[in-house]
């Protein structure tokens, strides 16, 4: 399967926008992505999250171009999120708290709680002003992500046979609302994007040499086999080619196309990963090593040689280290691989 994880399984991310830029944020990378348009994927720029503004349950930003922070029972006003500029900290008033999305338009900040199928409408998440609460729209619930700006609302669907889409309505009165494609290169930054834009993860057994003993009698094989190590950064730092990397950012483009495959082959199968753990794979830039293999055959016995692979669609990924032998013309059924951890 392939598709984006939702925010509500994805700690730390969310999207948000203010009067000109929406952003994209990934605390799990430690930076995120601004855009001043998700469906043309325009002016793009990815800047370091500051430490104070990682792991927020909730991102919103405002008319003012402020950032909110949502943590448990707080939340966090910054004017930055990369200095953390001008932060103060307050508490959210008892009926703004545990929400599942939140988004802030026109001066005033929305909360949606999926299981009271409620949209509740404040101007002041602290004192909880000028509250009201209506039914949650038919067509606002199980959505990805939200986000609002210049009254437009916009929610982020679930990938469908026309890929991935947001919808923009004027009000949250609006049920006919347009409809516009997530620009890959915006995609490729969100959690899941990849098994979008490439293709969902697989791990592939390659068979790169057999070996028989066609003699009558006992045969030592010893020779030097040439295998391929490591991660593909050619293919995978495609990605990053339209994206401007800021000045003082910390990572550079390579590491976090590196980073960004890492974790979509964590993801579950649901998402379009492999659920694999490559942690301590060789995840320097692909080569080709030499390696002295020695096997003692009897007569008429056969070995093959397999390695395996992680790809993301028909691209391969990162070629593992090890290399398996057995007497089986099929490839191996295991995993050679830990479970990513939750």
């Amino acid at each position: 399967m392939k598709g984006i994880i939702p925010k509500s399984k994805a700690k730390g991310t969310d999207i948000c926008a203010t009067d000109y830029y929406k952003y994209i944020i990934r605390s799990d990378l430690g930076c995120y992505m601004q855009t001043s348009n998700i469906n043309q994927g325009s002016d793009i720029s990815i800047f370091n999250l500051h430490p104070a503004c990682k792991n927020g349950d909730h991102y919103l930003g405002d008319w003012g171009s402020r950032f909110y922070i949502i943590k448990g029972k707080f939340y966090r006003r910054v004017t930055d999120l990369m200095t953390d500029s001008d932060a103060v900290v307050y508490s959210l008033h008892p009926n703004c708290q545990g929400g599942d999305h939140y988004f802030s338009d026109s001066g005033c900040f929305y909360i949606i709680f999926q299981e009271k199928g409620t949209l509740r409408k404040t101007t002041n998440m602290n004192q909880d002003t000028d509250a009201q609460e209506i039914p949650l729209p038919p067509n606002w619930i199980n959505i990805l992500y939200f986000w609002a700006v210049q009254d437009h609302f916009n929610f982020l669907k679930a990938s469908s046979e026309w890929g991935v889409e947001f919808c923009c309505a004027f009000s949250y009165k609006d049920n006919c609302a347009d409809v516009y494609s997530v620009h890959p290169d915006v995609l490729n930054f969100l959690p899941g994007g990849l098994s979008v834009t490439k293709g969902p993860a697989i791990g592939i057994w390659e068979n790169i040499k057999n070996i028989k003993n066609d003699s009558k009698t006992l045969m030592i094989w010893e020779k030097n086999i040439t295998k391929k190590v490591g991660y593909n950064k050619e293919k995978m730092t495609q990605i990053t080619h339209n994206w401007k990397i800021g000045a003082s950012a910390t990572i550079e483009s390579g590491e976090l196309a590196k980073l960004i495959a890492k974790f979509q082959l964590s993801f579950s199968a649901e998402y379009g990963g492999s659920h694999v753990s490559t942690e301590k794979e060789n995840w320097d830039e692909m080569t080709e090593v030499v390696e002295k293999i020695k096997f003692e055959l009897k007569p008429d016995e056969h070995v093959y040689l397999w390695q395996y692979k992680l790809c993301l669609g028909e691209e391969p990924v990162l070629f593992c280290r090890d290399l398996t032998a057995d007497d089986e013309p099929n490839p191996p059924t295991q995993v050679p691989l830990p479970p990513a951890q939750p």
